[in-house]
């Protein structure tokens, strides 16, 4: 049996508080690469919020700075069932196998992985995934601390802007793991 072939799925998240269940994802983006770095498709979807759940109060008023990215989040939301059932389904149809990939994965992978086992029943990521920072930090050979983004190198970096709006933050930080990637395998040594 021939291997499946691994898809990089940048994934961006947005909430309204720091954990899923009390408080709500309220959009996704994710854009699939495969090894050489060619798009191979995009997901985006603004959710309802949670039945009973509350918005984190810090983070509605960190909400308050990004006024065009909330209208976003909040344009035609639907319900989240339909949501992770959709965004499973664009997954398992990808050519190959699902590897989440974030910045910083600890946050968006949580949300993601809580919605879907508990609106599809699925792990349709597994837990395959990958922390952009902590490949940045192996790559560079430097400490944690020292691996953040104000610490690497330019070329590296997407000319997408930062804003806050799931699917472009998808973007933004697919193609900064895609330029590491493509460098990080230049410079292999086996």
């Amino acid at each position: 049996m021939a291997k499946r072939p691994e898809i990089y799925v940048s994934v961006d998240i947005e909430a309204d508080g720091p954990i899923p269940g009390p408080h709500s994802m309220l959009s996704i983006g994710a854009i699939a690469y495969d090894a050489a770095g060619e798009n191979m498709g995009e997901y985006s979807a603004n959710l309802e919020t949670l039945p009973g759940a509350m918005a984190y109060p810090p983070t509605e008023e960190w909400w308050k700075g990004f006024p065009e990215a909330w209208a976003e989040a909040r344009r035609e939301p639907r319900p989240p069932k339909e949501v992770m059932e959709d965004f499973a389904g664009w997954l398992e149809g990808l050519p190959g196998t699902p590897i989440f990939v974030a910045w910083p994965a600890t946050w968006d992978f949580m949300w993601i992985y809580w919605y879907l086992i508990h609106f599809t029943g699925k792990r349709t990521f597994s837990e395959h995934g990958i922390d952009m920072r902590s490949y940045a930090m192996g790559m560079r050979r430097k400490d944690f601390r020292h691996a953040g983004k104000n610490y690497l190198p330019k070329r590296w970096f997407s000319p997408q802007s930062h804003t806050h709006v799931a699917l472009d933050d998808a973007r933004e930080q697919g193609e900064l793991f895609m330029n590491m990637m493509r460098e990080n395998r230049v410079n292999k040594k086996d």
